[in-house]
């Protein structure tokens, strides 16, 4: 089967921190997985965007959780996509989240292999990045064979490295081991983390801003060459300052890097993350 942008949609969860997918690509969806402060639940991003996040995140007594989309969320979704012979269906590592396990549950229950649900092993502007390869893929004519190789490789080889201001959001949602947040918390250290094989671990731990650019820029040289291809993504909760910083180091280091996408992290990220979090993710597509 020939798998076309008329044929073929492409399912996000919100996760992704691309919430602009569906007014871009007529072919895509994105389903918000939800955040809760105390009683009152939100759908991240229609519901509650990344500025109102953080201003409650600064005035609530009560720390935010988050929760997976249900499967009928997803199912909802695809039964909307009745035009689409097939679906690919993006998520976040099912390491770090149930959100995987609920899509393939509504795929199952729609029957057939419609619909194709992808593990991603990784998080936030990664499965953007995704989405993107994928949708090039779609816009010349692609093959299921030909998907499955370019996710395989991703899984593989997309990169994403980042630094938190305190390990204690990802250690209190579980996402990190208590070792590595007692190790976080020393006088104005910032570990250096990545997501390898699904799981956030900790690479390198550094003494402030500056020495975490240096460590984003010696690892992001020693893994790239300077060809087309290259796609990087940049992502802060709540420190745009980053967002420019990156971007002179992608421009010096790598001048034939297409910077794809900057972006504020949505409500779950920023969750687990905490504020003040900078991501930098790249993936040389062929």
């Amino acid at each position: 089967m020939n798998l076309t942008a008329e044929n073929t949609a492409v399912v996000l969860d919100s996760t992704s921190d691309y919430p602009e997918a569906p007014s871009r690509f007529p072919n895509m969806r994105f389903v918000p997985l939800y955040v809760r402060f105390g009683d009152e639940t939100y759908k991240d991003y229609t519901e509650l965007g990344p500025a109102e996040f953080y201003s409650k995140l600064r005035t609530s007594p009560v720390l935010p959780a988050t929760s997976q989309p249900t499967p009928q969320d997803f199912l909802t979704t695809y039964e909307s996509l009745a035009g689409y012979e097939r679906i690919y269906s993006l998520h976040v590592s099912a390491k770090v989240s149930g959100t995987f396990q609920s899509a393939e549950l509504a795929a199952s229950e729609l029957g057939g292999d419609r619909v194709h649900a992808v593990d991603s092993r990784t998080a936030s502007l990664a499965i953007a990045m995704l989405a993107h390869a994928i949708q090039r893929r779609l816009a010349r004519g692609t093959t299921d064979a030909e998907l499955a190789a370019l996710v395989k490789r991703f899984q593989r080889d997309s990169t994403v490295i980042f630094t938190v201001e305190t390990l204690e959001y990802l250690q209190r949602g579980g996402r990190i081991g208590r070792a590595a947040a007692l190790a976080g918390s020393l006088l104005n250290v910032r570990p250096i983390l990545s997501v390898q094989d699904g799981e956030v671990v900790a690479v390198a731990r550094v003494r402030g801003s500056k020495k975490a650019m240096v460590e984003f820029e010696r690892r992001f040289a020693e893994a790239t060459e300077d060809r087309p291809g290259l796609r990087v993504a940049i992502a802060h909760a709540d420190a745009p300052e980053w967002v420019g910083t990156l971007s002179e180091l992608v421009w010096r280091v790598r001048p034939k890097a297409e910077i794809e996408f900057t972006a504020t992290l949505g409500a779950v990220v920023s969750t687990h993350t905490g504020p003040g979090a900078v991501g930098f993710f790249w993936f040389q597509d062929e």
